[in-house]
């Protein structure tokens, strides 16, 4: 009969096996365009390991590039940086800036195999081909100026690429991902990404929906009706929360309001019931360095430091939530060695990423202006299907309603190469976060008050927008804000800033943009 020491250490670990990754997402480049080196990473890593109030949870890092800034196809220093801290990685390809971009995404990841594949046991979560991709080529995605796409054959094609490349390495048990809104993933046209992956990202934003009642009393309502939407399109495939958050301060977005306070009330109803159960990788640690964007979503101001903004340790949180995404931490894992999951955002030029955050949210023509009523918006229903049709709005129903994919665009953010990098999940306005499921406000959870009255908000109403998409003219909506600039130089690698204001549109641009400059 097996001894109790050793029932522990069998239960410990099967616990160690079964725990979900928990981090935040990271750009290639700072909000002002300079690459991060090594050092930068190992410095962010850390600060996330020892945020106060965490007892170390968030040691995991979502990337949105393979590629070093200011290289054509080199590893990103993320990679010896998470290496060194003992982070656990989600690797990312830009997959919108065109088939000459993605080969040296591909060679970048052959370079990784080939450097640290004896290094990265265990340390690799999963591998995330594209980011909003599907979004940016909507309706929605378009009218909002989110920067180029990629079309859902091409994202096969690259998937196919991927696997390819790593089978037989260290990395051939890796389970492979894309990130994209709800409103892409609901789409019969992209069913076969669906099928081609292991698994299914999330990047949605209750505060950009603002064609919604989206207060923060609505805010856990919003995040569950986008994650039925997606459990429903591909159901038994996991679904990983890549991007969520709420904006501490900055431009209002319908009825909700940016604030520490309400940042810690989305904090408390959708991140505690879910950290350590499924993957999540929160938008985000720190968005303001040097520059902070208007809204910004750091738990952190421009300075690294372990203190962050508002109470993180989710006490007197009820931590069962309501709509789990999936049982993501014991399967998403792999079983035998394979490289840590990067969690850092990367905007993506035209051709390559650069900054962290691409939202599908705004362009970054949109300007904040007052919020003209303090009431919120209605949603017309309609059926469950999303309209595939070419008018600028997608309508999409939710499970008690349909929430019109038109949500006010983000504000404009820095023409940084790597801010401009647009995530889905940051800068992703009404679309991405899913249909509201009713009009009825939720109580929030915590004891952190709630913020409610509207200040300046964001004017332009654009169809299903992705939060933080500040997308430069040219760019090729680089994931994570900043380096989305169609017109970014060459150093601007995807994810480089992270910045959700304009990573959602821009960073795609960004990263695109920066792959053709390479």
């Amino acid at each position: 009969m097996p001894s109790s020491s050793t029932l522990l250490t069998l239960a410990t670990a099967i616990s160690a096996v079964n725990a979900a990754y928990q981090g935040f997402n990271y750009g290639s480049t700072f909000t002002n365009g300079a690459p991060k080196a090594q050092t930068d990473f190992e410095a962010e890593f850390k600060t996330a390991a020892g945020l106060d109030g965490t007892d170390g949870a968030f040691t995991s890092a979502r990337l949105y590039t393979m590629i070093q800034g200011g290289t054509p196809s080199s590893p990103i220093s993320a990679i010896p940086a998470a290496i060194n801290t003992k982070t656990s990685l989600l690797f990312g390809l830009w997959a919108s800036g065109g088939d000459a971009a993605f080969a040296n995404e591909i060679a970048a990841l052959k370079a990784t195999i080939s450097q640290y594949c004896g290094k990265l046991d265990g340390l690799v979560a999963g591998i995330s081909i594209g980011s909003e991709d599907l979004y940016r080529i909507t309706p929605t995605g378009v009218a909002s100026n989110a920067g180029p796409g990629a079309q859902p054959g091409t994202l096969v094609n690259y998937i196919n690429q991927v696997r390819d490349t790593i089978k037989g390495s260290c990395l051939s048990d890796v389970p492979i991902g894309h990130v994209d809104t709800w409103n892409a993933w609901v789409l019969d046209s992209n069913k076969p990404v669906v099928d081609a992956v292991d698994w299914l990202g999330m990047d949605t934003y209750p505060y950009y929906e603002n064609t919604n009642a989206n207060s923060i009393s609505n805010a856990k309502s919003l995040y569950e009706a986008a994650l039925q939407k997606i459990q429903n399109a591909g159901p038994g495939k996991e679904v990983w929360v890549t991007e969520t958050g709420w904006p501490v301060n900055g431009v209002s977005s319908g009825a909700a309001i940016a604030s520490t306070a309400n940042a810690r009330s989305y904090w408390e109803q959708v991140g505690c019931p879910n950290f350590g159960k499924t993957n999540v990788w929160w938008y985000t640690l720190q968005d303001a360095a040097p520059d902070a964007p208007n809204p910004s979503f750091g738990l952190i101001g421009s300075t690294l430091t372990e203190t962050p903004l508002f109470d993180l340790s989710c006490k007197n949180v009820d931590t069962n939530p309501g709509n789990p995404s999936s049982s993501s931490a014991a399967s998403s894992k792999p079983a035998t060695s394979s490289a840590a999951a990067s969690s850092t955002k990367v905007t993506t030029p035209a051709t390559t990423p650069t900054s962290e955050s691409s939202s599908s949210s705004s362009s970054s023509s949109t300007t904040p202006v007052s919020s003209t009523t303090n009431s919120e918006p209605q949603s017309s229903t309609s059926s469950d299907s999303q309209s595939t049709s070419s008018s600028d709005s997608q309508t999409t129903t939710t499970d008690s309603g349909s929430q019109s994919t038109t949500t006010a665009a983000p504000p404009p953010q820095s023409t940084s190469s790597e801010e401009q990098q647009t995530t889905t999940s940051e800068a992703q306005s009404t679309g991405s976060s899913g249909s509201q499921t009713s009009a009825s406000e939720q109580q929030p959870t915590g004891g952190a008050s709630v913020t409610s009255a509207p200040a300046t908000t964001l004017s332009t109403s654009v169809p299903f927008p992705s939060s933080n998409v500040t997308v430069i003219t040219g760019t090729g909506g680089s994931p994570t804000g900043p380096g989305s600039s169609a017109t970014a130089s060459s150093t601007n690698v995807p994810g480089s800033n992270g910045n959700k204001l304009s990573s959602f549109g821009a960073a795609a641009a960004a990263i695109a943009v920066a792959a053709f400059a390479l």
